[in-house]
């Protein structure tokens, strides 16, 4: 190893830290996007079936209810299976490679220069690197370079299950509150122009935080809302008439 102190983390390093959790806020941001809007498009097209059969506030009431609470149970319980079992192959990967640092800790120095290796540095400096890694924390230096794994952030079921049910929440209740309190005459018209507009601000807010064109996403966001109102608007209001 080399006898020359350790140089301070240089500026790009300093960006790319930043970088990282960037994308980590990005990728919940887009997560809550994405949860709302599917709350703002099951629960319309829910009441505005059940507006297609009856004018009635209660059963609109009722079934926007059990949609919201199904929806965002369901949204809840689907994060958390996921992401629980991202959790445990990440614990796994790192269960295996803290028992290889401690079983070959020569090849494993010899395959963490390698990777530094291939990300660009010289022979003789990523061997010096990895040394110097090793000597401060080995697990780490094989869970970032190795695995892309940050040790002391896995992610966390409890909270993407949270954030799942509070998106869908968030977005059910425009539909269901837009259905639920103007007169009869109008909530229908209401209702649609007011998931319209949301689903045109969520296809905005995606494309944004992807670097997409939004006209694109919002036309498509827009008319995929449409088509499922008018769907289930049709279905409600064949069935109303049959008397079903």
């Amino acid at each position: 190893m080399s006898d020359e102190p350790p140089r301070a983390p240089s500026p790009l390093a300093h960006a790319e830290a930043h970088e990282g959790a960037l994308g980590t806020r990005l990728n919940w941001l887009r997560a809550a996007v994405l949860g709302a809007n599917d709350g703002i498009v099951s629960t319309a097209g829910l009441v505005v079936g059940v507006a297609g059969a009856t004018d009635s506030r209660g059963a609109l009431l009722t079934a926007g209810l059990a949609g919201l609470l199904a929806g965002s149970m369901s949204m809840a319980a689907g994060e958390y299976v996921s992401v629980s079992t991202q959790r445990d192959s990440e614990q796994a990967a790192l269960a295996l490679e803290r028992t290889e640092l401690t079983t070959t800790p020569q090849a494993e120095l010899a395959e963490l220069a390698g990777l530094l290796e291939n990300k660009g540095l010289t022979p003789e400096l990523a061997r010096e690197v990895a040394e110097q890694l090793t000597d401060h924390d080995a697990l780490r230096a094989h869970a970032e370079v190795e695995l892309g794994i940050d040790p002391d952030q896995l992610t966390n079921p409890w909270h993407a299950a949270g954030a799942s049910f509070l998106a869908f929440t968030g977005g059910a209740l425009l539909p269901l509150l837009a259905i639920v309190l103007p007169p009869a005459s109008v909530r229908l018209g209401i209702t649609v122009g007011a998931v319209l507009v949301a689903l045109l601000l969520c296809g905005w807010g995606s494309a944004r935080l992807g670097d997409a064109p939004a006209g694109r996403a919002m036309a498509r966001n827009a008319a995929g809302g449409a088509l499922a109102m008018a769907v289930t608007y049709a279905a409600g209001a064949l069935l109303g008439a049959a008397g079903v």
